[in-house]
């Protein structure tokens, strides 16, 4: 799957969440909650990344570990939308300025 079709998979998500939302509570997640909602999920995924270390005991880590990660995912590419931003430019951006950064300090 590429970033594409990632992203159309979590939009599709995210639109049947938004209208089980607005059938349960009458309205959709604001993306304060969204976010709200994310660090729940990166709370959950600490505690994972700690049982996969040994230093916590968690049954079935490793299969929970990647359910967490994929729901962090979908939580900044929801986000990353609904904000506005073009993700896979920003990350190629970002990750292309870094590798200079990183690269020329390992050459100092």
């Amino acid at each position: 799957m590429n970033f594409a079709e990632l992203e159309a998979s979590a939009l599709t998500l995210n639109n049947l969440y938004e209208r089980l939302e607005t059938k349960l509570y009458g309205r959709v997640w604001s993306t304060q909650e969204l976010a709200l909602g994310f660090m729940g999920d990166v709370g959950d995924l600490a505690k994972l990344i700690q049982a996969h270390a040994g230093v916590r005991q968690i049954d079935d880590c490793k299969a929970k570990l990647g359910h967490e990660l994929s729901d962090c995912l979908w939580s900044i590419l929801v986000l990353a939308h609904k904000c506005g931003i073009d993700l896979e430019a920003e990350f190629s951006r970002n990750t292309r300025e870094l590798i200079a950064h990183v690269s020329g300090e390992l050459e100092k």
